[in-house]
């Protein structure tokens, strides 16, 4: 089968033109600091954590904190269609379940899923396959506590966008029930680096700098590897995908040389481009019509591959 690709996006007008442009400045301001090379782990997660403060979680979705086999997960939602394990990004080095609520409470909500977002452990105290372990022994818990595969998807942004490819692939190799789907946002499938531009106009947030940092610090020598970097591992007869990118950001040709890899592959597939878009624009959803607009195409799409 082949990865269908699409241009998306919602219908442009001036307002939301310029919401885009105030947000993205707000993103260089804001959040770039974060992807600093020369500033510590510590600096960077309580940055990210600080800037993570002024977006917009959707309003009264419940959220509790609870433990799947020793590993702290938020669970946020109570929908009914069915239940998403979310995978955050932030390189492997940062990020969390809170600095990702913007986009799992939309998602949880426009979904009617419940949303189980793992608070796996990040490099360099913990690296691979340390996360990739958490996101297993979480994906096997759900499956313990009577969660039907088919009711099950994976999705996660930027690392986690990896991660969750990565632990298809093994529970592929493992023999587990595979979810019903999965959801790529932004995913940094290469740790490897050998294709990823240092610029591309209009990246917003992220420096090749700081991305050779953390694979380094995640992967080490391991960074070609298929379990830190899935493009270099079996594609073959994973769950339906649906893989989503911006226009403007350095990692766009992770999503891309996926698309090429399914060609020819049983996975069924679907790449959706956001032409002027960054990276992970989905954690702007109630205030950009674009990540609103995605995160419906998410719901849609796990709706189309729910099993009964």
């Amino acid at each position: 089968m082949s990865c269908s690709r699409e241009l998306s996006g919602a219908a442009p007008s001036p307002s939301q033109t310029l919401v885009a442009a105030l947000l993205r400045g707000a993103l260089t301001a804001l959040v770039k600091p974060a992807f600093n090379p020369r500033r510590g782990v510590v600096f960077q997660r309580r940055w990210l954590s600080a800037a993570a403060r002024v977006t917009l979680p959707a309003r009264g979705v419940p959220r509790r904190r609870a433990h799947f086999a020793g590993v702290p997960v938020e669970l946020v939602g109570d929908g009914r269609a069915g239940c998403v394990l979310y995978l955050h990004g932030g390189g492997y080095l940062s990020g969390s379940p809170a600095t990702h609520r913007a986009l799992t409470t939309h998602l949880a909500r426009r979904s009617d899923t419940t949303v189980v977002v793992a608070d796996y452990r990040r490099a360099p105290e913990h690296p691979c396959p340390a996360a990739l372990d958490d996101a297993l022994a979480v994906y096997r818990r759900l499956l313990d506590n009577d969660h039907a595969p088919g009711r099950l998807a994976l999705a996660g942004d930027s690392a986690g966008g990896g991660l969750a490819l990565a632990l298809l692939q093994r529970i592929n190799n493992e023999g587990l029930p595979a979810p019903a789907s999965a959801i790529l946002i932004s995913p940094w499938l290469d740790l490897s680096l050998r294709q990823t531009p240092a610029w591309v106009p209009g990246e917003a947030m992220l420096n090749l700098h700081w991305l050779e940092k953390a694979a380094e610090a995640y992967a080490g020598g391991q960074r070609d590897q298929a379990g830190a970097s899935p493009l270099f591992g079996d594609c073959d007869n994973l769950p339906p995908l649906l893989i989503q990118s911006g226009g403007d950001e350095i990692l766009r040709g992770d999503s891309e040389r996926l698309a090429d890899a399914l060609a020819g592959t049983r996975t069924r597939a679907r790449y959706q481009l956001y032409p002027d878009r960054w990276h992970v624009f989905q954690l702007h959803a109630g205030v950009l019509a674009d990540a609103d607009h995605a995160i419906d195409e998410m719901r849609d799409f796990l709706n189309h591959h729910w099993q009964a």
